[in-house]
């Protein structure tokens, strides 16, 4: 059988009743409680890291969720990470840049509903989540929820109530599951020995454009960070307006050491700063990154990722367009 380290952190998966309202309260070895046919699949040792609703997990978390599997990473044969779903994307998204190439399986899941309801989803995605550690047929971060197992770079929540709540955009499914039964579609690469990092650079913003927005949220989020990720329209149009503000703005804070990512809050397809005039003023400038099919989940977490790594321009732009975990499938 194998050995398989599971990692609590709370979420509505481990949630109970309380008078201010649902709230993280049970252990990875309570949650086991409820689905005993888990350990005839695997011998399972447990460490409950925090016990957090997901919105309130920040970069120190993550930080130290890859310290604990660094810390068991010999010792195990697999790992499953118990999750609130609201972060869990962008958890995933982490994790594929703290412990790249990882020849092992690192299983998030969770649920839209506490595991001790009637009408719950935790018990299948629990078992799930243990069958594909376990498999001996995956490796490196995905998520597993619904019957679907989503690499990790390409995950996002895309139902707030409903128990199919992840999808893979831009990417395919990496396995489904039917019956507890695991079908991979998509064989992990060959990898020997993991990488393990832990410094993450935090002063990295996200905004999402709306038409007519001040530019001077821009320049606030410019002057108080070192890298600044825009979702922009459509294949990632930067509005000109009638002053061409904006665009000042990009030149000062990029000649100030700033970068910019452009990427598209459209959900699918990516973004192409090649096809529109508003776009295409961006690509000479190389403090201007573009974010092409990744998530903005994976962006985030990964200009922290290299910005915790080096701030040399040139060092920044190679990182950025070299693929990690199949997260960009279409660069330069």
């Amino acid at each position: 059988m194998k050995n398989i380290l599971m990692l609590g952190t709370g979420g509505t998966i481990a949630s109970e009743m309380t008078p201010e309202g649902l709230a993280p309260e049970l252990t990875p070895s309570q949650l086991l409680r409820y689905v005993p046919a888990i350990r005839e699949l695997c011998r399972v040792d447990c460490v409950n890291l925090f016990s957090l609703d997901s919105t309130n997990i920040t970069p120190a978390h993550w930080i130290k969720t890859a310290a604990a599997i660094r810390e068991s990473y010999d010792e195990y044969d697999g790992f499953v990470i118990s999750h609130g779903t609201d972060t869990m994307a962008y958890t995933a998204a982490a994790l594929s840049y703290l412990v790249q190439g990882a020849d092992k399986p690192i299983m998030i899941t969770g649920a839209q509903k506490p595991i001790n309801y009637d009408s719950t989803d935790s018990k299948l995605n629990l078992t799930d989540a243990f069958v594909c550690a376990s498999s001996g047929l995956l490796a490196g971060v995905n998520i597993v929820f619904s019957g679907r197992v989503i690499l990790g770079t390409h995950a996002r929540k895309t139902c707030s109530k409903s128990f199919a709540a992840f999808s893979s955009i831009n990417y395919p499914d990496v396995g489904i599951l039917l019956d507890h039964r695991l079908v991979r579609y998509i064989a992990p690469d060959a990898f020997y020995a993991p990488r393990f990092f832990d410094v993450l650079d935090e002063k990295v913003a996200l905004v999402k454009m709306v038409p007519g927005l001040d530019p001077a949220v821009l320049d606030f989020l410019l002057e108080r960070n070192d890298a600044l990720i825009m979702e922009c329209f459509g294949v990632g149009g930067l509005p000109a307006y009638e002053d061409d503000r904006i665009l000042h703005l990009v030149q000062k804070h990029t000649a100030a050491g700033k970068f910019l990512v452009v990427t598209t809050q459209v959900q699918n397809e990516g973004s192409d700063l090649s096809v529109y005039s508003v776009g295409h003023s961006l690509k000479q400038n190389p403090l201007v990154l573009e974010g092409y099919d990744m998530t903005s989940e994976s962006l985030y977490a990964k200009m922290m990722w290299i910005l915790g790594q080096t701030k040399d321009p040139r060092e920044v732009a190679k990182l950025f367009y070299t693929p990690v975990a199949h997260d960009m499938l279409r660069g330069t």
